[in-house]
């Protein structure tokens, strides 16, 4: 009985932490999704206002170097060539084995 309790456990813990690891990125992807919405809706409601322009420089600025996501995300963002660069190191205080990256695009570039 003991060592049946042995094997299932042998085979059910990796799987444990190999699911709380992807919802950890799942989650991460969510992040950078919003701050990727983030920056579309200040580049939109700039062009709407009659603007008609504006530059990466200012939407990065709108989100900010470290945009608050509530305190389970730690994001930062850097100017890239053809837009900003999103990157997510953490969710809930946990480090991701992999930091999960994604870019907007300026459209205009």
């Amino acid at each position: 009985m003991l060592a049946i309790l042995g094997i299932i456990a042998a085979v059910a813990v990796p799987k444990y932490i190999d699911m709380i690891e992807q919802s950890r990125i799942s989650a991460a992807q969510t992040a950078i999704a919003e701050v990727k919405t983030q920056c579309s809706n200040y580049y939109a409601s700039q062009m709407l206002s009659g603007n008609g322009t504006t530059s990466l420089g200012s939407v990065q600025g709108s989100v900010g170097a470290s945009p608050y996501l509530g305190p389970d995300y730690n994001v930062s963002t850097a100017t890239a060539a053809s837009g900003i660069l999103i990157t997510v190191l953490s969710v809930k205080g946990n480090s991701l084995s992999t930091a999960q990256t994604g870019t907007w695009y300026y459209p205009g570039l």
